[in-house]
């Protein structure tokens, strides 16, 4: 096409986004039967937008170097460019999502005002499907629908507007299919990202974020999974603003945009009607071939990461980088660049209210039932949380049983007991370390659906406590049944029910430690190393290996063998077992008697101050005081990052 048609095609795009502009700031009152302005979309800008990476006060390297742009609503906005051009920087900052080792400066604004994303009226999809792989799509999205949809929507309508979310991304043929992984064949990586999309536009929002949405996907998936997307605004009647950074669209799918933003090593090489993007490399010499994709041509254009190889008598060809620097100058010194700062201007004018969250969420009650239930159900079909576990408890249980069988009472078995009741409390409950990558696989679900808003860490604490109450019950009573009767400890069911009790509380403290592990060290490898070290540090000070009276201080004594929870549960199953039972001797001469209260204080420096119930009601207290610290450290970590985004959000900023 022609310098003039390109030209004109601005005009017109520049036309179109006046008008929508000019709905934009129609304002009417509510009840007066008339859409309210914050029904009609949400504008978004930015304008001399600097993003680096910082250490300490130190800037180390500028990912986004001054841009300026805007989204609309009813329009979709491609964020484009070569590998490590700043495309997901550029969205995780109008998200409000950059992490803390950056420093950010300029103005996003959202409908002319500085504000947070509100929950309800945005949402993001990252590029890697976070799911629940036990759970079908019918579930995985209804599950959501209840978390997230307020508590004046009944039950019929929450599963009304998942199925209808569901028909609206293509997925009603795999509505019983479950999601898959690793072992387990499932949905398809198109299937997964729309359901990624089902989840979070269940609140209906009108400015949906979405991070490589087409990452891994043919192109026909890639084209039905932005189409989907592109006419959502015609099934729901939201004029929805969306954004998308995408690596390297089709050209089918290229069609579907709106609105491109080019970018190359964090500078603007365009910004403008995607339709006009082609006429704008050839109006600077650098024409899209006949037939091949315009997003092709772009990338291989302005990427610097491999030089084009020089034809053969082209030795004066410019370089990628000469390329760039025309292409971004042109942009510059373009009437399309001063219209982009006119629209920018525009939108920040914008007399509309603040952007309020649309609905409230399900109460703490409601979430809280559903996160047991959602939890429940996943720990049920992943093998990886209880069910191996289970078995591999039973045989380790069995071996116990054997080899400690009918142990009988004489003072030659005390030791014997003693080293039943000492495996059973720290080797058998060491074990529950086994069900951390489940739990870490859960646990990215959980910082994902925070992260969006769905429900707060105190919900999901006690949701996941609740749901894994039953199954720890159930390894604590068939295993530890075994390895308790077989052995011939102390008869009595107050014994045995004591017994079990204690190995259900050091493996719920051994969870609820791994559960704050996870918070501070989320990979899998350095997770099972720090939690299986402070275990093996907690079992060397508890009062086995080496007696209470002879751990040196002032570490081992004080504080390790008070904050050792195995202190407590050596404690408590010993005084369980030896209290009230006399085991005899057979020396030469006359026949003695040993109590159990004589063996537990002089041999093994027992506290008898206290009963075995205060032992066991400190394990529960730790319990406590572990799962709370998980939520404080969670609830820390909430708001600490925004204070620290906040603070390297500063006008001083390296822009060299």
């Amino acid at each position: 096409m022609s310098s003039l048609h390109y030209a004109r095609t601005l005009n017109n795009y520049s036309e179109g986004i006046k008008t929508a502009l000019e709905v934009e700031t129609t304002h009417h009152t509510p009840g007066d039967g008339r859409e309210t302005t914050e029904d009609q979309g949400v504008s978004l800008s930015w304008e001399n937008l600097w993003v680096v990476l910082s250490k300490g006060n130190e800037c180390t390297k500028a990912i986004l170097k001054g841009l300026t742009g805007y989204a609309l609503p009813g329009q979709m906005l491609a964020i484009m460019g070569p590998s490590g051009c700043g495309k997901s920087t550029l969205l995780d900052t109008l998200a409000g999502r950059l992490g803390t080792n950056t420093r950010q400066t300029g103005d996003v604004l959202i409908n002319g005002r500085k504000q947070t994303l509100a929950y309800g009226r945005s949402a993001y999809v990252a590029q890697d499907d976070i799911l629940l792989a036990t759970l079908t799509v019918r579930e995985a999205v209804y599950y959501s629908a209840q978390l997230q949809l307020p508590e004046s929507m009944s039950k019929a309508e929450k599963k009304e507007r998942a199925e209808m979310t569901i028909r609206e991304m293509g997925l009603q043929e795999a509505m019983d299919t479950r999601v898959g992984g690793w072992g387990a064949k499932g949905l398809s990586g198109g299937q997964k990202r729309r359901l990624s999309i089902c989840i979070e536009i269940l609140t209906r929002p009108m400015l949906l974020f979405l991070d490589e949405p087409t990452s891994g996907l043919d192109s026909a998936a890639s084209y039905y999974v932005m189409n989907r997307i592109a006419r959502l605004g015609q099934k729901d009647g939201i004029r929805r603003t969306v954004i998308a950074s995408i690596h390297q669209p089709s050209s089918d799918v290229f069609q579907l945009f709106d609105t491109l933003c080019l970018l190359s090593s964090g500078k603007t090489v365009y910004f403008g009607p995607a339709s006009a993007s082609s006429e704008f490399f050839a109006s600077n010499g650098f024409p899209c071939p006949t037939l091949q994709n315009p997003s092709d041509h772009f990338l291989k254009t302005i990427n610097k990461d491999f030089e084009r190889d020089l034809e053969e008598g082209a030795s004066n060809a410019m370089t990628t980088d000469e390329v760039i620097l025309t292409l971004t100058n042109s942009f510059k010194s373009s009437e399309n660049y001063q219209r982009v700062q006119a629209e920018v201007a525009e939108i920040r004018k914008l007399d509309r209210g603040g952007l309020q969250e649309s609905k409230s969420h399900a109460g703490l009650i409601i979430q809280r039932t559903v996160l047991t239930q959602r939890s429940f159900v996943n720990m049920y079909r992943d093998p990886g949380y209880y069910s191996l576990r289970l078995a591999v408890y039973t045989a380790v249980a069995l071996a116990l049983a054997t080899v400690f069988y009918d142990n009988g009472f004489h003072s030659y078995t005390l030791q014997g007991r003693v080293s039943l009741l000492m495996f059973v409390s720290s080797f058998l409950t060491f074990m529950a370390i086994g069900g951390f990558p489940s739990f870490l696989e859960d646990m990215k679900v959980f910082q994902r659906e925070r992260l969006n808003g769905h429900y707060g860490a105190t919900a999901y604490a006690i949701g996941n406590t609740l749901s894994s109450v039953p199954y720890l019950a159930m390894i604590s009573i068939i295993p530890g049944g075994l390895a308790y009767f077989l052995p011939g400890l102390q008869k009595g069911w107050e014994h045995f029910l004591y017994f079990v009790t204690v190995l259900f509380a050091c493996m719920m403290l051994v969870e609820s430690l791994m559960m704050i592990v996870a918070t501070i060290v989320p990979n899998f490898l350095m997770g099972i190393i720090t939690g299986a070290g402070i275990q093996g540090l907690m079992i060397l000070s508890g009062g086995f290996f080496r007696l209470p009276n002879d751990l040196p201080n002032p570490i081992w004594k004080y504080p390790m063998f008070y904050i050792a929870f195995h202190r407590y549960a050596y404690q408590g199953l010993f005084k369980n077992e030896f209290l009230g039972q006399t085991f005899p001797t057979q020396p030469q001469g006359t026949p003695t008697v040993i109590t159990g209260e004589e063996f537990l204080r002089k041999q093994w420096q027992v506290e008898m101050g206290y009963s075995k119930w205060v032992d066991l009601a400190i394990l529960i207290g730790m319990i406590v005081i572990y799962r709370v610290l998980f939520l404080v450290i969670i609830k820390t970590q909430e708001k600490v990052k925004p204070i620290i985004a906040t603070f390297r959000s500063v006008p001083n900023i390296c822009t060299g």
